[in-house]
């Protein structure tokens, strides 16, 4: 079928399953001969009960809490740092910039974490990456809570990011494995709302560890967090059919059974899905480069919120760390409402264009977004020129509350889009790209956003933000007018 073609045929619910370890959604390799013919190796029915999809309920509720608790921890350890950079300063005599490059090394290790995640749960099922991932994650938080100098701090903070990223990731391929398309929705939306929720709660977190303990507690109280999922996770059962159907063709002695996807195999998908494919796409697919560049320059604005704003909240109003981490729950506000939009958009307008006319074009997917592009800039315009003395901090709050809800309207209408566009094949490849490069800026963006707060002021610092937010507002509206010329034009 031809890319002018496509049509989306369901709901929002069945769209976010191809993520970078590709959603469980490809059938599984594994198979047994027969004297005649070689046949795919299935389920044993459709009531099969190690089929997750058959399992109870409260099994699939405890295998989808588990990914999203990790998923927080592991984004709560990325700002929980930035109550402690003044701390930071002080121990080590280094500069507030300096202090704070363990921040942005961490974010760093998140774009790299994810490209690992790919190979190894296609390989190993997903239980192994996650009972793997977190351990290290947590022993190397350990040695951040240890470390003497600012330079171990940043590698430790380095390594503890890599190991963190797959976790940000791979629940919605667990997800997947757990929920039929129209089951989906629920579960998927609030797993995406971690990358915005996490943070958010992180701070407050790590303002009263450092107030009261020192700011070596907000790596101890990351690292109980991580070791409470682990032990929570450790009577996980694996969820990838590709996996399981391997496993239990042993266990019958079945010889004939397929081995599954070798490391070598994963190797190659790896060189393909997860490098070669996304810069290519990058490269020479507009809908791609765009959106890749637009989400990922929301994404580094949401990281210099933690940077940048406790400086102007405190000077602004006298905050203490404790009341400037009480703020940034508006960004957890926000990012619950535009969880509440997006379910609300799907179960009213989505499905029910699907039930009326069988399908959906992928155009339509941008409704949420271009509602969204509209409110990041006027947040930006309305916290920089209202967080000052003479105007209620409530003010800069809310609009914090509404640029978090547009952030993750426009995320999730993209990822929506791109699954129409791409198709299962190709998602992967055009998430990679976009995963990648939202934390390359994401680590940057914290490491001269003070300069500029600094130079500049509030109001206009923020508001060359709000500019760049308003030089990228028309490309959902560019792609719903030229999307189908662009996508009949794609190579993919």
């Amino acid at each position: 079928m031809s890319v002018k073609s496509k049509t989306s045929t369901s709901s929002i619910s069945s769209k976010f399953t191809h993520d970078l370890e590709r959603g469980g959604s490809i059938p599984t390799q594994v198979t047994i001969e027969s004297e005649k013919t070689v046949q795919p190796l299935d389920w044993d029915g459709p009531q099969d009960q190690d089929n997750p999809l058959n399992w109870p309920s409260w099994k699939r509720t405890y295998h989808t809490l588990i990914p999203s608790a990790a998923a927080v921890v592991c984004t709560i350890a990325s700002s929980i740092y930035t109550p402690a950079v003044d701390s930071i300063v002080t121990s080590f005599s280094v500069s507030q910039e300096v202090a704070l490059l363990p921040f942005a090394f961490y974010i760093l290790g998140l774009g790299f974490g994810p490209l690992l995640a790919a190979p190894c749960s296609e390989t190993y099922g997903r239980r192994m990456v996650y009972l793997t991932s977190i351990p290290i994650f947590a022993l190397f938080t350990l040695g951040a809570a240890l470390s003497q100098d600012i330079a171990s701090l940043v590698i430790t903070r380095f390594f503890a990011g890599i190991f963190a990223g797959p976790n940000v990731v791979i629940g919605s391929a667990t997800i997947a494995d757990l929920y039929k398309p129209s089951d989906r929705a629920f579960p998927m939306t609030l797993y995406i709302a971690t990358p915005f929720c996490g943070p958010a709660i992180a701070p407050l977190i790590g303002a009263y560890a450092t107030d009261n303990l020192g700011w070596r507690w907000t790596m101890w109280a990351t690292l109980i967090m991580a070791a409470a999922v682990i032990l929570l996770a450790l009577p996980m059962r694996e969820t990838y059919k590709t996996v399981i159907l391997t496993r239990r063709a042993k266990q019958r002695n079945d010889r004939r059974a397929d081995p599954g996807t070798t490391v070598v195999e994963a190797f190659r998908s790896f060189i393909t899905t997860s490098l070669k494919r996304p810069v290519h796409m990058a490269c020479t697919e507009p809908i791609v480069t765009l959106t890749m560049f637009y989400i990922a320059l929301n994404f580094a604005m949401l990281y210099s919120f933690f940077a940048a704003f406790p400086e102007v909240l405190m000077q602004a109003y006298g905050f203490g760390q404790g009341q400037v981490g009480l703020t940034f729950l508006a960004i957890g506000v926000g990012a619950l409402i535009a969880s509440l939009i997006i379910l609300a958009i799907d179960h009213y307008v989505f499905r029910v264009e699907v039930q009326e006319k069988g399908q959906i074009t992928p155009e339509k997917r941008l409704y949420i977004a271009m509602i969204a592009s509209c409110l990041l800039p006027i947040s930006l315009f309305w916290f920089g020129w209202t967080a000052r003395s003479d105007i209620h901090w409530i003010s800069p709050v809310l609009a914090e509350v509404v640029f978090s809800c547009g952030n993750m309207m426009i995320f999730m209408s993209f990822v929506l889009y791109l699954s129409d566009t791409y198709g299962a094949r190709y998602t992967a490849s055009a998430m990679t790209a976009n995963t990648f490069l939202r934390y390359m800026l994401g680590a940057t963006f914290p490491l001269w956003i003070l300069y500029l707060y600094k130079g500049v002021g509030t109001g206009w610092a923020t508001s060359v933000l709000a500019f760049l937010s308003l030089l990228m507002s028309p490309i959902p509206w560019v792609f719903y007018v030229w999307g189908p010329t662009l996508r009949a034009r794609s190579k993919y």
